[in-house]
């Protein structure tokens, strides 16, 4: 990871900040219009990690987390919630055991699709420790209180790594999914100077479609060359799902991509911007992307030029061409871990920085043709270091956004979440 974290960073705006109080979001005044967080209370117990947050038929918003506590196994859990009513139960376990994967950086997912089914992906260690790691993919048919459906997304068994996925809904009762897939990583091998093997083959972006009997279609290769390990984003656009990946050119230049798929084929690859960012490792920074109609914005960290740096850009025909890119947040600090969404009026990013202070939440809110932001403010301090702090996620409705993200405290991860309305 050559993301580097190091001294303060100023804000372009002077715009109000949310001071935060045991490290949740802590409520402030509006300001001209300006949006404040309120702490949003979240059931995951201590020990919880991986959140991810969708919104759902009816008001609902899922959230979804893995709790992880020395000397249990680990469990993917899930609760749903509406403002009306809160909490609509208390967590349900989706899967749990000790070969459940917990990683800050690939982290499963839910999907409501509108026959009322619930869909979980999340990664499994392979049988006999053989190296490698699944997707996994399951569907319950009663919101959740089952889930009975469970089967493997790459069809390979071959000791290697597939994750970083994305889904969306194919249909009423059925899902596509995008993945990396490293089935091709060694195939061909090389032999150095050493004597030991060396893979010739590269990390692939895949994809397939799954029916409501969790009956498989035929993998599409994508990309048959990608970033080995940053996160995928998928965001159902006006002529479908586009997708936004970290690509891979035979020079290591490690810009976003981005393909739709249309008339049942995947568009031939574009770059969103020619960062020309080369790094000779994964980053482990993967694309945010959020569509409404035709309208896509696409967030992204990149080190092109030396200096680490959030970008936005927007694209007013569902991904046909982006517009050169705005600079959110530049500098030493910046960790990006981007999440991003649109509502009827605005854009809104979070992201993530560190300093000699530690990390700090931010959001922002630009309007749709990103022409200067409307609002830059620190949800939250974090406890968190590094990595453990994961990825922000991100959500929004008529009425604001939903904010979860993941904090530690004597060592312990745990959830907080912010709701933020004018």
């Amino acid at each position: 990871m050559t993301t580097r974290t190091a001294l303060a960073f100023a804000l372009a705006l002077s715009l109000p900040l949310l001071a935060a109080c045991q490290r949740d979001a802590a409520p402030a005044k509006p300001a001209n219009g300006d949006y404040a967080a309120q702490t949003w209370a979240l059931p995951a117990e201590a020990g919880s990690m991986a959140p991810d947050l969708v919104l759902a038929p009816g008001d609902r918003v899922l959230l979804s987390w893995i709790n992880r506590r020395a000397g249990r196994r680990n469990a993917l859990q899930f609760a749903s919630y509406s403002e009306q009513g809160g909490w609509q139960s208390q967590p349900r376990t989706i899967a749990v055991g000790n070969s459940l994967i917990a990683n800050a950086a690939d982290t499963p997912h839910l999907l409501a699709t509108p026959d009322g089914a619930l869909w979980a992906q999340w990664l499994q260690r392979q049988p006999d420790d053989a190296g490698g790691y699944d997707l996994v993919l399951a569907r319950s048919r009663d919101g959740g209180m089952a889930w009975t459906q469970i089967t493997r997304v790459n069809d390979d068994a071959r000791p290697v790594e597939h994750g970083f996925a994305a889904l969306w809904p194919a249909s009423a009762d059925a899902l596509g999914i995008a993945w990396l897939d490293g089935r091709a990583q060694g195939v061909g091998e090389a032999h150095g100077p050493d004597g030991h093997s060396a893979a010739s083959g590269a990390m692939q972006l895949r994809a397939n479609r799954f029916d409501m009997s969790l009956n498989r279609g035929a993998d599409v290769v994508v990309d048959a060359r990608s970033c080995d390990c940053c996160q995928t984003a998928v965001a159902m656009t006006a002529r479908g799902p586009l997708l936004a990946y970290r690509d891979r050119g035979d020079d290591e230049v490690r810009d976003i991509a981005v393909t739709r798929l249309e008339n049942g084929a995947w568009t031939a690859p574009k770059p969103v911007h020619a960062d020309g960012w080369k790094i000779d490792a994964c980053p482990v920074a993967g694309p945010a992307l959020a569509a409404s109609g035709d309208t896509v914005a696409v967030a992204w960290y990149s080190e092109a030029g030396g200096t680490p740096t959030l970008r936005l850009a927007r694209s007013p025909n569902a991904g046909d061409r982006f517009f050169d890119p705005v600079m959110v947040d530049s500098g030493a600090a910046v960790l990006g871990r981007a999440a991003v969404a649109i509502d009827d009026n605005q854009v809104w990013v979070a992201w993530l920085r560190e300093d000699a202070q530690g990390q700090a939440l931010m959001l922002a809110r630009y309007p749709l043709d990103l022409s200067k932001p409307l609002q830059k403010t620190q949800v939250a301090k974090l406890g968190a270091r590094g990595m453990a702090s994961g990825y922000p996620k991100l959500a929004v409705d008529a009425g604001g956004a939903w904010l979860v993200w993941t904090d530690v405290a004597a060592g312990i991860s745990s959830l907080r979440g912010a709701r933020v309305t004018r």
